[in-house]
């Protein structure tokens, strides 16, 4: 089947083909005459598959044929996220190129002035989020009575972030001929009583079955010690042919902390999540569309609507905790026919997260090796705390896990047991330091109990035999003495030292 088979103006297929596509999506071939006929929809599809063109294309057609008023917009898609808002209107800039259709964004994040003024000038397609929409209704600066068809577009998300209450608002502030068409990857029960509700007669279309995964994407797992997450990450950014990736986090600072660690490695990394600005996050994501960085370190505000082509794997850091995200992380690669890889580090926190992902997508997820380096792995807090760059004392900034701060504990519990004169002799040799295998300590500070002379040229052990301990003969002047001036030899027989 043909896009030109599906009953869509000329204007349009030009625009279509211009874009390069030819051939419709098994979504968008049932959905787009079916919208055409102003039947109500409800279209369960999973993310990847194309839904957004399924409703955007026949919506430019029929709102081709109309006048505008001010304040009152023709038509409404709400999106549960800013991105997605921002990706559904970048589709009605390229298809709608050849027709006079006038769009205005709706998001949080950013000034009202423009939006308003769009409002006033009027416009056929109103794209936004609940949040924004209901303050602007509230401010009595938009009319929704003149609407006369709405999108709810990823109503499962909408669930989950808690906006079902705002859209029940909406919906009854419409008028009651309008079109409807809902679009979700599952259907729970509240989505369920939310279309029966407010659809009339619906078609029902569902080109997959709820919740599971493109057959383009080729799933593993990796199970591994949490410790050692970010060291098998950048094993696998190195082994694995990537050219443009994203890595999931289930939390903010999580991202945040992942970004620094890779730039400070070596790789070209961005960030994404809930903490930044509207301006900013539309900024990391454009310098990522473009290539300026390859690696996108991302919270679940990212998972739903990012449309990037070429995205070659998608890396779950965190086994999500939901088990529907999952299924929207990795379907931002296998995108449009290509086939993409999604990986999962599975750690011991995350086996209840991952069985709830395999008993949603009703399969078990392969799980492969990667050799991680057993040398490194013993120690993963020292290869946390030491970046590439050198750092001057212990004060300096970590963006490694706190896991690396109780490690160098341990180390320095050990330094400071009951057999502290033993332990402070036996350290690294020479030649290993100078290869590399063990990492250089800082000697720790002698103790000094008696008061130093004020100014002496004497050498080290010389100011100890002038300042003997109370308890503890001094050592001989030809015994070895280390550089710090600490006993470094083994003790003779004759000496008798006693514990303090």
């Amino acid at each position: 089947m043909k896009f030109a088979d599906l009953g869509l103006s000329d204007q349009l297929l030009q625009s279509v083909i211009d874009a390069g596509y030819d051939e419709p999506t098994p979504i968008q071939a049932q959905a787009i005459p079916s919208v055409l006929m102003m039947r109500d929809i409800i279209g369960i599809a999973q993310t990847g598959t194309g839904k957004t063109a399924g409703f955007v294309l026949p919506m430019i057609d029929i709102l081709a044929h109309g006048r505008r008023r001010a304040l009152m917009p023709r038509s409404l898609i709400l999106e549960p996220t800013r991105e997605l808002a921002a990706q559904v209107a970048e589709n009605f800039e390229k298809y709608g190129k050849n027709h006079d259709l006038r769009m205005a964004l709706l998001i949080g994040g950013v000034q009202m002035g423009d939006q308003i003024k769009a409002l006033s000038d009027g416009v056929d397609v109103l794209i936004a989020t609940p949040g924004r929409l209901m303050d602007l209704f509230e401010r009595g600066k938009i009319l929704l009575t003149g609407c006369e068809l709405l999108v709810i577009d990823e109503a499962d998300r909408m669930l989950d972030m808690g906006f079902i209450p705002d859209i029940e608002t909406i919906c009854s502030k419409l008028p009651t001929t309008r079109q409807t068409l809902l679009f979700s990857a599952t259907m729970p029960p509240p989505i369920k009583k939310l279309a029966d509700r407010f659809l009339s007669n619906p078609k029902y279309i569902e080109v997959a079955r709820p919740a599971s995964a493109n057959i383009n994407i080729a799933q593993y797992k990796i199970r591994v010690p949490a410790r050692d997450k970010r060291k098998a990450l950048r094993q696998l950014l190195t082994q694995e042919k990537v050219s443009t990736a994203i890595i999931f986090a289930n939390r903010k600072t999580t991202v945040r902390d992942l970004a620094k660690s890779l730039k400070q490695y070596g790789f070209s990394a961005g960030e994404i999540h809930g903490d930044m600005d509207q301006p900013a996050r539309v900024a990391e994501l454009q310098r990522f569309k473009d290539g300026h960085v390859n690696i996108l370190c991302a919270s679940d505000v990212a998972a739903r609507g990012l449309d990037v082509k070429g995205v070659s794997h998608v890396f779950n850091f965190d086994t999500p905790w939901h088990p529907d995200d999952y299924i929207h992380r990795i379907g931002r690669t296998g995108r449009g026919g290509a086939t993409g890889r999604a990986i999962t580090l599975v750690s011991d926190e995350d086996a209840e997260a991952i069985a709830n992902v395999e008993k949603l997508t009703g399969m078990v997820i392969p799980e492969i090796t990667i050799g991680l380096d057993q040398a490194a792995s013993r120690s993963s807090s020292e290869d946390e705390v030491q970046a590439p760059r050198k750092r001057s004392s212990r004060s300096a900034d970590r963006s490694e896990p706190r896991a690396s701060e109780h490690a160098g504990a341990e180390r320095s519990g050990a330094e400071r047991s009951p057999a502290r004169k033993s332990s402070r002799k036996a350290g690294p040799k020479p030649e290993a330091v100078a290869s590399g295998d063990v990492a250089p300590i800082e000697a720790a500070p002698v103790e000094v109990v008696a008061e130093r002379p004020k100014k002496s040229d004497a050498r080290p052990a010389e100011r100890r035999a002038a300042a003997p301990e109370p308890r503890a003969p001094a050592p001989s002047p030809a015994a070895p003495v280390g550089e710090t001036g600490a006993w470094n030899g083994p003790i003779p027989g004759f000496l008798h030292v006693s514990a303090l």
